[in-house]
């Protein structure tokens, strides 16, 4: 029996992993969230309640407690202030939660789990304002972040590679690019695009839909794709080693509204928020994922037309209820 910790369970990412893992036989399924979110949050009820912690991973005592008493073979660390405008307002906040949770994470698996193999989940956000020479960014493309929460993700990223290096901890590290699907954020682009939608089309706000930087140019991957990815590269990955999980298509946020609003049939007046724009905001990010699918065979399946039609089914769902 194959025993697996997904620390954020509770968030985006986290319920579609609980789901991936739920599916394996002889698999336990353990999980962490925020107070109150593992005991409310309806994509991790298929956990049983005695495997839900609920608590702060900043938390030292509480997160040897959970590795402690999981015991797990496979831990998933995906818990994290995962917002980049949200780590403009209050970085200091970001830095500390996203770094202080790993480590003690860390520490507890050196202490109570010594022989698990552990993912560290970065980000696309560690590339920053990526040098058009360097795309597609392989993984050994320069780091040049432009955001404290990017500079978060390159301090988490490393912090696994010294606990492999010097600790002699199994760890294996992936850099997701840009993730949509169900369960996402109306704090993030797609999400706050197909709920206002939604509501243009129940009519409970006007036909107008309010956006930021619509030239952006992004690497899209689904999120079952990735948990799928993810799942993978702690089976067969190579220790110490470091997995871009992209897609490989670049498209600017405007391609993505435009597809929205076809799939829709609907026609809005796009108004730009000024608000939205981030501080700083790379052009294009593009990945390259030769390395994970030579080394463990992964390769997305899900269109990305697939994934926008999910998250605008969802926001109708949530709209009309």
């Amino acid at each position: 029996m194959r025993r697996i910790l997904i620390t954020g369970a509770a968030g985006f990412v986290g319920g579609h992993l609980v789901n991936q893992f739920n599916a394996v036989p002889e698999t336990l399924v353990f999980g962490t969230g925020h107070r109150g979110a593992a005991a409310t949050t309806p994509r991790v009820s298929a956990i049983a309640q005695d495997r839900l912690y609920s608590g702060d991973l900043t938390d030292a005592a509480f997160a040897e407690t959970v590795i402690r008493e999981a015991r797990p073979d496979w831990v998933v660390h995906l818990a994290a202030q995962s917002s980049v405008p949200a780590s403009w307002k209050d970085p200091t906040g970001t830095l500390v939660n996203n770094l202080v949770s790993q480590l003690n994470v860390l520490e507890g698996v050196a202490r109570h789990a010594p022989a698990a193999r552990v993912l560290v989940v970065g980000s696309s956000e560690e590339y920053g304002h990526a040098r058009p020479e360097d795309l597609p960014l392989a993984e050994s493309a320069p780091l040049r972040p432009d955001s404290p929460y990017a500079v978060s993700k390159i301090a988490q990223d490393f912090m696994g590679l010294q606990y492999h290096l010097g600790g002699h901890l199994a760890v294996i590290r992936v850099r997701p690019f840009n993730l949509i699907g169900p369960g996402q954020s109306d704090r993030f682009a797609m999400p706050s695009f197909a709920r206002q939608i939604a509501e243009a089309e129940a009519g409970v706000r006007p036909p107008v839909i309010e956006v930021g930087n619509l030239s952006a140019r992004r690497d899209y991957t689904d999120v079952r794709d990735a948990v799928r990815a993810y799942a993978l590269a702690l089976e067969r990955g190579r220790v110490g080693e470091v997995y871009n999980v992209a897609g490989g298509a670049v498209r600017s946020v405007r391609e993505m509204l435009d597809t929205l609003c076809a799939i829709a049939g609907c026609s809005l007046e796009v108004k730009v928020d000024p608000t939205r724009f981030r501080p700083s905001d790379a052009p294009i990010i593009q990945g390259d994922s030769r390395r994970i699918h030579d080394d463990v065979g992964w390769v997305p399946e899900i269109p990305i037309e697939q994934s926008l039609r999910d998250v605008l089914d969802e926001w109708r769902r949530k709209v009309a209820g």
